[in-house]
This record gives structure tokens, sequence and C-alpha cells, in this order.
């Protein structure tokens, strides 16, 4: 579904970034509640995702790539709430993976960037959004990372195999951002050699190439279960939101 022509709505002198809205996921863990229309201080999760991107000066334009019973319902969010780079609304595919594809190929030919963000992933704030676009622009691909504070263990038959170091451990999050050559290449590389990839980062790094781990944040979470929902209110009420 196609919504707002596009505008010009850039303030940087970087190039054009297309952020890519991954929001087909089945909301498995949310015990029947789907995770993208709960509320989360009054407004549903994917509006708080949608805005970030919206206010950012570094996005020029979002495609939201989700289930199809969600489509028009996303529309009538960005509409009645001024996300106006929000140029189509897309029907997803069975993986993450192939969705993300779908919103590639639908991207402005202008994109010399994409931006790849969990739909629910709503606590992304502007300066991630930045550093990330910026180390991308820099080093064609970078992702927002945190240290590692539990110890990790690795499992065998419900025993530990071994204990992880975790010095050189880190959690990744999103926004995820390439060169848009570098992952329409990696993406089509995992899909023709049916690699199955955690995230879109793991996607370039089997073609080889390298990701840089630019600077997250703990506040970054995304939202899985329901307890999520009652830490992302937390985090809110700790901004003054």
């Amino acid at each position: 579904m196609a919504l707002f022509k596009k505008k010009s709505l850039r303030k940087t002198m970087t190039p054009y970034c297309t952020a890519i809205i991954a929001a087909a996921g089945s909301s498995a863990r949310m015990g029947g509640e789907d995770k993208l229309f709960a509320d989360l201080n009054g407004s549903p999760v994917i509006l708080h995702t949608l805005r970030a991107f919206q206010e950012s000066e570094y996005i020029d334009e979002i495609i939201v790539v989700t289930r199809e019973e969600s489509i028009v319902r996303i529309a009538d969010l960005c509409a009645e709430n001024g996300i106006e780079k929000a140029t189509k609304i897309l029907r997803g595919g069975e993986t993450r993976q192939n969705s993300v594809l779908i919103g590639l190929e639908e991207a402005s030919s202008e994109a010399k960037l994409i931006a790849i963000q969990d739909g629910a992933r709503p606590l992304v704030t502007g300066e991630i959004i930045k550093e990330t676009v910026l180390k991308a622009l820099k080093y064609t691909a970078a992702v927002p990372s945190v240290e590692i504070k539990d110890t990790v263990k690795e499992e065998k038959d419900s025993f530990v195999s071994a204990t992880v170091p975790r010095a050189k451990l880190r959690a990744v999050q999103t926004p995820q951002c390439f060169a848009s050559e570098v992952i329409r290449a990696a993406l089509e590389n995992a899909k023709r050699k049916g690699l199955e990839l955690t995230d879109d980062a793991s996607a370039v790094e089997a073609m080889g190439g390298n990701v840089y781990l630019a600077k997250g944040s703990e506040e970054n979470i995304k939202i899985t279960t329901p307890v999520d929902l009652l830490f992302a209110e937390a985090i809110l009420r700790g901004r003054g939101e």
C-alpha cells in the first residue's frame, strides 16, 4: 500500500537512507496479543518505532513490511500521526530475510544506505539512528551493540559444556545499517544458499564482509514477551515521557 508522496525532508548532507521496518513477526510469545499494537505509554508499540525514524534527520524514507492483516491498521496510524516519510506498507514474506528483501525491492532508487529496524524495538533513539547511519557511511555496514553482562554458557544435553568468555561478546540491536548494494548482495546470497540467519548483519558476515559494532543502548530493548512492556514503560518514565 502506497501512502504519502515523497517530500524533501532532508536536513543533513549524508546520502539518502531508506529505513525498512521489519514488522511481520508472529508475536508468538506475547500470550495472544499482537506486540506491534500493544499499548506502550498510550501509543501502540509500532508507533513509537515509526516516530523515531520520522523524527530522525538521517532517514529519508520509511517502508514497513508487515503481516497482511496489519497493513491497513499501520497505514492509518501513519496517516493519523504525521508519519510522512512512510511511503509504502507492504505484505511481508515467510521469513524475516524474505520480508527485508521485499522492502529492499521497493526502496527508492536514490537510497545509498539501508537501515533495517525491528518494528517491536520502540525505544530506539535518534542518537542511535545517527550513530549507526554515520558508521555505515564510513564502514559500509554497522550495527548498534552493547556489552554482555551475564556469564554465558554453552549447553549440551541440559548440562554446561563450556563457559564462553564474555569480554569479546556483544549483543546486537537494530537499526542495522548498510550500503544498499552490500545488503542487497548479502541477502540475495543468503537466499541463494538457503542460509537461516538471525539478523541482517549475519548475511553480510556470511559473504565475508566486515560489520562495525556501533554504540547501542541497554534501553533499546525489543518487545518479545509481556514483561518487556513493563521494562519499556519503566524506561519511558525514566526518560520523563
